[in-house]
């Protein structure tokens, strides 16, 4: 039944454009009739079932999208150098959706610098909050939504300090997998 949910999750993502786990694995669950929470995957499950799917049923537009969004991500960091970006995410992964957004990491001391950045080039954005753990604290971060050449950036704006630890998304978290600009034009010439 786990490997069932694992597949049928990672259709929801891939299909759907969700892009929360847990939300694909209990609609996956709900669907197949399992009840026993414990027959949940993890998403390591999942997101190998993701790969599976996309290159079966989505091949050749997976690449695609996937350069498309990584050279978005490169000219956008290339602007934000200031801000000491890093792309991570399902672009980085190689697992993004039809539907996915960019995720964008900036280490800055100044969050508002980054604001006055984005106004002084016209640029709209939507203010969120998210929360993350540097170390053993939890923190509020600031995620700056924006339009860029077509592709909708979620920019998080961490302190200064945090580039040097590893960033997790909860308490229990793996580490936030995340590569410089240099990384990813290393990544984009790779596929060439």
């Amino acid at each position: 039944m786990r490997a069932r949910i694992a597949a049928g999750a990672a259709r929801i993502m891939a299909e759907d454009g969700v892009d929360d786990f847990a939300l694909a694995k209990r609609k996956a669950a709900r669907q197949l009739g399992a009840e026993d929470a414990r027959a949940l995957p993890n998403n390591e499950e999942v997101e190998s079932e993701l790969r599976a799917y996309q290159a079966i049923y989505q091949g050749e537009e997976q690449r695609v999208r996937i350069r498309f969004l990584r050279t978005r991500a490169l000219a956008a960091m290339r602007v934000l150098a200031a801000f000491r970006p890093y792309l991570a995410g399902p672009v980085l992964k190689g697992t993004a959706g039809r539907y996915s957004d960019v995720d964008l990491q900036l280490f800055t001391d100044d969050c508002k610098a980054v604001e006055f950045f984005l106004l002084s080039r016209n640029m709209p954005y939507q203010v969120s909050e998210q929360r993350h753990f540097a170390g053993d604290r939890e923190r509020a971060v600031s995620v700056l939504r924006l339009e860029w050449e077509g592709v909708t950036f979620n920019v998080a704006v961490h302190a200064g300090n945090d580039e040097r630890g590893a960033l997790k998304t909860s308490i229990c978290g793996r580490p936030i997998e995340r590569a410089s600009t240099e990384a990813l034009a290393q990544l984009l010439a790779a596929d060439d």
